[in-house]
Parts: structure tokens; sequence; C-alpha cells
């Protein structure tokens, strides 16, 4: 990594590999890509977000069951389910005057277990 002298790079004795810089550079994500994925993590940053995403993973739950499953308040449980519906991370279903919420789609669930399988080795 360069260090700053007098306004001149100097290379502190590193060799940078222009090739590789290159190459990384083209394979980057886009700034939206990065913000997406970084919002992603967050999400599952937050250990009670993590419980909620892995209960529904196995089946859907509303608001209630999810309140006494993590025991918190619903209002809580529904200030989460806000923000992972904002990430598109959940969705909902009416049955009458409930809410049943369920993970959008498989990636949420694949990437938990990918992550399971990495902590647990």
């Amino acid at each position: 990594m360069p260090v700053q002298q007098s306004g001149n790079d100097i290379c502190d004795c590193r060799c940078i590999h222009q090739s590789r810089v290159a190459t990384a550079k083209e394979d980057a994500l886009s700034d939206e890509e990065n913000q997406n994925m970084a919002q992603l993590f967050k999400a599952m940053g937050d250990a009670n977000r993590l419980k909620l995403l892995w209960a529904l993973e196995r089946e859907e739950m509303c608001v209630c069951d999810i309140a006494a499953f993590l025991g918190i308040t619903e209002s809580a449980v529904s200030h989460q389910l806000r923000m992972l519906r904002q990430l598109k991370l959940v969705s909902n279903r009416r049955e009458g005057p409930v809410l049943y919420y369920r993970l959008n789609d498989q990636h949420m669930g694949q990437l938990m277990k990918i992550a399971q399988e990495h902590s647990r080795e």
C-alpha cells in the first residue's frame, strides 16, 4: 500500500500487481448491488432478526406467534418485519384479520444454511 510523503506516492517496498487490480475492478459489484448486499447482511446481523428469519424458513407465522417465539413484544416484531419487507426478504398473506409472514424465496434459507455450515466448521 503506498505511503504518502510530501505529495509523492512511495511504494514502501510493496509491489502492486496491476493485472490483479484491473481484474478485481472488472469483477467488482456495482455500487447498487454492493449496497443491497450490505443491507442483506445487516438484516442478518441482528440476533432477533436472524432467529425470526430462521423460524420463517421452516413455516409461515403470524406476528403474535413470532413474538411468543422470540420473547419480545408484537410491536417490536412488527418493526423487524417492516425492515425485512422493505428489503424484500419476507412477504405476507392475509387470512381474515391475521397476517402470516414467510420468506420471500428460497435464497434466504440457502444463505442461512451456508452460514450455519460455516459456523460449525
